[in-house]
């Protein structure tokens, strides 16, 4: 599966952003898919994982009650809308696919390109 990643930019603390993750190749429903970032000097991680079928998600806890992942696999699309954003949100956010464990980083081996996003404060 290729990925392809967009929609970051650079919005105000408070602000809300939705990037976007267009797939193609191999069925995308046969795949987890996963929101990851990072913030220059620390280390990827893994904010945001949803099932295959969308019905069971996963956030890290300083996201949850803020980013919400989704997708719509007849469009084989994720999305992840970030509100309420802070500054600590700035990083580099990239899609991902799995077909193994959808909340487990380790098992992601398709990526797309990242996407920044800054907050400003």
């Amino acid at each position: 599966v290729q990925l392809q990643a967009s929609g970051g930019g650079l919005v105000l603390a408070g602000g809300s952003l939705r990037p976007s993750c267009a797939a193609s190749g191999r069925t995308f429903s046969s795949y987890g898919m996963g929101w990851f970032r990072q913030a220059p000097g620390k280390e990827r991680e893994l904010v945001a994982a949803s099932s295959r079928s969308g019905s069971s998600t996963y956030y890290v806890d300083s996201v949850k009650g803020r980013f919400t992942i989704s997708r719509d696999n007849a469009r084989n699309t994720a999305y992840l809308q970030m509100n309420s954003l802070k500054s600590e949100d700035t990083a580099v956010y990239y899609c991902a696919a799995t077909m193994g464990t959808y909340y487990a980083a380790r098992t992601y081996n398709y990526w797309g390109q990242g996407t920044l996003v800054t907050v400003s404060s």
